[in-house]
């Protein structure tokens, strides 16, 4: 599996890596599965993943099944929302720090190497508290590195700050705002840059929209795609999705998520076989966008 450095980390993850935010939907009663999906993962590579504290049981997941294999993954989580049987208020440093110690004790480790805030608005970031809350966190080596996960001005005011190691951001062949607003200054400060969102919901190519959250990409996949094939396309559509965020160089590793082992064996085989995706995929549908952009702001 290709690897990078995550900006000036230090940390080099896997170009691919593993969203667990489905796998937190499932109940505990299914470790097993979860146990095939991480260990799959590591065995074949993949070494970055991406959890939250609100993630249902994907943190405790984690930790009940490789732990003991901890010194082979980079492991990023987020804090800030209220999760689980917490008491308390979003988005103070309280909540925070609470946040942090609740992800170390469940995913048996004693140091996160990312801690990104879930997501938050400008007015919260401007507060600081949460920032120094994550500062505070870093250094007690409770975690290696600090980021910022969300976006549009919220993501541009992180980035802007300086404050921050990391940037995980919506990127995808129908939200590409990024490439031009985040990812040039992001690299100018050394961050790293984690793509969110990647196969855009699936909804390229897809007769209806997969689900709530794809409403707007599937609108605006059915726009471009009104302007006819995507010349020297792959034939699988979710490959030239993944294919397009990869083929960006600003991108050190684009999160998919899955609850299903085929579907994660699936995803390595086609990074492995059908990638890089043709350079003129990839300019057309950056041309499309641009054409069409009509306010396509960053779907969080």
């Amino acid at each position: 599996m290709d690897q990078r450095e995550l900006g000036k980390t230090g940390l080099i993850v896997s170009r691919l890596g593993l969203g667990l935010s489905e796998m937190g939907d499932q109940p505990l009663s299914q470790e097993q599965t979860a146990e095939r999906i991480l260990t799959k993962a590591l065995d074949q590579g993949i070494n970055f993943l991406d959890t939250a504290a609100c993630y249902d049981n994907s943190e405790e997941l984690i930790g009940r099944t490789i732990a003991g294999r901890r010194r082979e993954f980079v492991l990023s989580t987020k804090a800030g929302h209220v999760a689980g049987d917490y008491v308390g208020q979003d988005w103070t440093a309280e909540t925070v720090r609470d946040s942090i110690e609740r992800s170390l004790t469940r995913m048996r480790t004693d140091c996160i190497d990312v801690v990104h805030l879930h997501s938050c608005s400008v007015e919260i970031l401007e507060r600081g508290e949460v920032i120094r809350a994550l500062q505070d966190a870093k250094q007690a080596g409770k975690t290696r590195s600090i980021g910022y996960s969300g976006d549009n001005e919220a993501a541009r005011w992180a980035v802007e700050s300086s404050l921050f190691d990391t940037l995980q951001t919506s990127f995808n062949l129908v939200d590409q705002r990024a490439r031009h607003n985040l990812f040039p200054l992001a690299r100018e400060r050394g961050m790293g840059i984690i793509a969110k969102r990647p196969i855009a919901n699936a909804a390229w190519g897809a007769t209806r929209s997969p689900s709530h959250y794809a409403t707007e990409y599937f609108r605006r996949a059915q726009r471009m795609a009104e302007k006819g094939p995507i010349p020297s396309a792959p034939g699988e559509r979710l490959v030239l999705a993944l294919g397009f965020v990869l083929a960006h160089e600003a991108v050190n590793t684009a999160i998919v998520g899955t609850s299903n082992p085929e579907h994660l064996l699936q995803n390595i085989r086609w990074v492995h076989e059908e990638l890089p995706i043709s350079r003129k995929a990839v300019e057309e549908l950056h041309h499309r966008f641009q054409e069409l952009d009509a306010g396509w702001s960053q779907e969080s």
